[in-house]
């Protein structure tokens, strides 16, 4: 892991009680060798002081769009211009909302607009305003403009509510910032296909059935895995998820239509299967809208087995994926299930959680297990990012044990 000598990180600090954490998002980064600039908003003030900050980052605190001094030196464009990166952290509901909208009627905002290096949030709010779809079609709306999301945690909040809304920690934070300034792409030249989302099984012009799915795992995967180097293609099913910055995606509704397209982007270096693909379909499509007739028992509807997409892929060919990964999402006896998924279906590894016991499906954090055949490694309960971006230093280290070189294109 790199350290961030020479780099220069404007740190934008908004309104919330998460904005303590800033203080010490300062110290991690003077500690890793970086330079820390800061940009303090009105709300921000109300939490921490100019003088604490300026003391910390040993430089001076930015406060106001219309400073005379700053101003004059074209401040709001200088502090974006000078910094490698900015992360805005703690990212209140109010400065995503206005974000979104491109409003710049303050010296953070108008930095912001004005930026031409990357961006990355970190949200911190109330877990009602968290989960309000306004605040959801605002991170959309940012991801979708290349602006990366650091996902809130779950846990008490200091208004006395639980839920996900928790800032992500300074370490966790550092942590990004670190993997952003790898100049070494450890996955280049090597191909990925990741599998997302649910799958919806049309029962008639109406009506389907599915698994549960947000796609928030998968997307993770695709991500981390781009920013390794790697090449990906993403195939997911329906999701209100925006398509990952610098990835191929595929949109595709049904288990058929994606085992179609993860043939025709055949033969990748690395596969997870990250969907939860619908293991039925209807037998017979209904034409038309099944009509309820209180008169009548409801219909018996025949299902048909669905193509096994993750055994398909991992199936002993001379196209075989050097790397097959399955996800096996259980509600009981996650361990021993996961386990012998793993030899039935011929994957390489497979990530096990347990979904019987708590919210997973929709959540920003997961508890899985990885099972590789040698061992069986608990990670923990963490944010769906930094699973995306453990398993993506476990897929380096597996290459480069077992010096599999793909030839760069």
């Amino acid at each position: 892991m790199t350290d961030l000598k020479d780099k220069k990180i404007l740190l934008v600090i908004s309104g919330g009680i998460a904005a303590y954490k800033a203080l010490e998002i300062i110290r991690l980064i003077r500690k890793a060798g970086g330079t820390v600039q800061c940009i303090l908003t009105k709300g921000g003030e109300q939490f921490v002081t100019p003088l604490s900050i300026s003391a910390l980052s040993e430089n001076p605190v930015y406060t106001d769009l219309f400073s005379l001094k700053d101003e004059t030196e074209m401040g709001h464009l200088r502090l974006s211009r000078e910094s490698d990166l900015v992360i805005v952290a703690p990212a209140s509901a109010d400065i995503i909302a206005k974000m979104a909208c491109g409003i710049s009627d303050n010296l953070a905002l108008a930095t912001l607009l004005a930026s031409n290096k990357p961006i990355f949030i970190a949200p911190a709010m109330n877990p009602v305003m968290w989960e309000n779809p306004v605040t959801q079609d605002n991170i959309a709306k940012l991801q979708a403009r290349g602006i990366m999301q650091i996902a809130p945690c779950s846990g008490a909040m200091a208004c006395g509510e639980t839920g996900t809304g928790r800032m992500a920690e300074p370490e966790d934070i550092l942590e990004i910032i670190l993997e952003q300034f790898h100049t070494y792409k450890p996955l280049s030249g090597y191909k990925a296909l990741v599998t997302s989302g649910p799958t919806y099984e049309p029962l008639d012009p109406v009506r389907f059935i599915g698994n549960r799915s947000s796609g928030k795992q998968g997307h993770a995967i695709a991500t981390a895995l781009a920013a390794f180097g790697a090449k990906v293609t993403l195939i997911t099913g329906p999701v209100s998820l925006p398509d990952p910055f610098g990835v191929e995606t595929i949109h595709v509704e049904t288990a058929h239509e994606m085992m179609l397209a993860c043939l025709a982007v055949r033969p990748p270096d690395i596969v997870v299967c990250a969907a939860a693909v619908s293991d039925w379909a209807a037998d017979i499509f209904s034409s038309g809208k099944i009509k309820k007739d209180r008169k009548q028992k409801p219909p018996s509807i025949a299902l048909k087995e669905n193509p096994d997409i993750l055994a398909m892929l991992a199936a002993p060919s001379p196209h075989r994926p050097q790397l097959v990964i399955g996800f096996a999402a259980e509600t009981e006896n996650l361990l021993e299930t996961a386990t012998r998924k793993r030899l039935e279906k011929k994957c390489d590894w497979i990530l096990a959680n347990d979904v019987g016991t708590e919210k997973i499906f929709g959540a920003d954090e997961n508890h899985v297990y990885l099972i590789t055949g040698k061992d069986t490694e608990d990670w923990g309960k963490q944010s769906k990012h930094l699973i995306a971006q453990k398993l993506a230093e476990n897929i380096t280290a597996y290459f480069k044990s077992t010096d599999i070189q793909i030839a760069a294109e």
